[in-house]
């Protein structure tokens, strides 16, 4: 099968004059901001994360200095190992709203997954799909996309987890045209991307029947959810209950940056920001008719204090254990795996991961789809 783009993007609209950047010197210094908080924030999410689902990645270096460079701002696209059937999709109005794919050889419609990429939704791109998903994807007659979504520096959150949603129905409606079945969707992602995946799972479905943008009719629903390294709250004052104290101060103000507030702002007293944190908190949609979740994190359960290194801090498994009790209330499967699941080499470790999450997907597609 030959795989053509969409001739038209039907119902597109331009950003809301509010939604753009402006092009006086704010506006400049909103475009730049990614570039100039990339050390800090590479620091945080690109990190060794040992059988992870998503390997260590790193900007572009420059060939003569070797100091890291990015494009996109911020985007840091990296080489793909294979190269996508369709590249640079466009599916929304804003410049971040593109997605690449790979269609799994088949004679039938094929299930697809879609990977949402980490990066504290500051940096990231969707060329950081981890080759073991991809391969093991595709070896099992499962398609592939991978999208890029708006930072937070670009528009608060949840857009971030707004543009995932549209991302899910663009490719829905698309379904025919690249022999998907629709009713075998699913998602996954690494730390943001994870949460993102979360998000759109546990959210009612956002298919609005009319509405005059096509895609806005499709549904968001998914079969099943992958986390690695998710953060299923977003919420400081449910993290600081799981954690049973104060947020570090560096955890704080990233946390601030994301919903727009100011860097010093005490979020446990910044009421008029709660609604924020409700609306891009995967766990506040969480209800009977979930879909089931497969979840891994890089760290053990071990004592949390200022002290825990901050990759573990932020992509602490307490996540996933205060995930896994409220789904286990709720009766539907949630499986939390830890490093210490998978014995082996670091190079080992995720082959193994992945071919358990693709063997989870496929347990939960439609017969049909297998």
């Amino acid at each position: 099968m030959t795989l053509t783009p969409p001739r038209a993007i039907d119902g597109m609209t331009s950003p809301a004059p509010s939604a753009q950047v402006g092009t006086g010197w704010l506006g400049k210094f909103r475009r730049m901001l990614p570039v100039l908080v990339l050390p800090c924030f590479v620091a945080l999410t690109l990190y060794a994360q040992e059988g992870a689902q998503i390997p260590l990645a790193t900007p572009t270096q420059d060939a003569k200095t070797g100091v890291a460079k990015t494009t996109q701002g911020g985007r840091a696209p990296r080489p793909y190992t294979r190269k996508p059937d369709l590249e640079n999709i466009v599916y929304g109005p804003y410049k971040e709203n593109v997605l690449d794919l790979w269609k799994a050889k088949s004679d039938h419609s094929t299930p697809l997954v879609t990977f949402f990429h980490p990066g504290g939704y500051m940096v990231g791109d969707k060329s950081w799909i981890p080759p073991p998903l991809l391969e093991t994807c595709l070896r099992n007659g499962i398609s592939v996309a991978t999208a890029n979504y708006r930072f937070a520096s670009e528009a608060p959150l949840p857009a971030s987890m707004l543009d995932g949603a549209r991302a899910i129905q663009f490719l829905r409606l698309h379904a025919n045209e690249w022999d998907f079945n629709p009713n075998a969707f699913a998602a996954t992602g690494s730390s943001a991307g994870a949460a993102m995946s979360l998000w759109i799972g546990f959210h009612e479905d956002m298919a609005d029947p009319k509405s005059d943008d096509p895609v806005q009719r499709q549904s968001t629903r998914l079969c099943a959810v992958g986390s690695s390294n998710g953060q299923p709250t977003l919420d400081p004052r449910a993290i600081v209950k799981m954690i049973g104290q104060d947020l570090p101060k560096s955890d704080a103000e990233q946390l601030a940056r994301l919903y727009g507030l100011p860097k010093d702002a005490d979020l446990l007293k910044a009421e008029q920001a709660y609604p924020l944190f409700e609306a891009a908190s995967p766990m506040t949609y969480l209800k009977p008719g979930a879909p089931p979740v497969h979840m891994y994190y890089a760290f053990a359960m071990g004592p949390f204090s200022d002290a825990t290194p901050k990759d573990e801090r932020v992509h602490n498994i307490r996540f996933g254990v205060l995930l896994k009790e409220q789904m286990d209330k709720l009766g539907i499967e949630c499986i939390l795996h830890s490093v210490e699941d998978y014995p082996g080499s670091s190079s080992e470790r995720p082959a193994k991961y992945n071919q358990d999450l693709i063997d989870f997907f496929l347990r939960h597609f439609p017969h049909d789809a297998k």
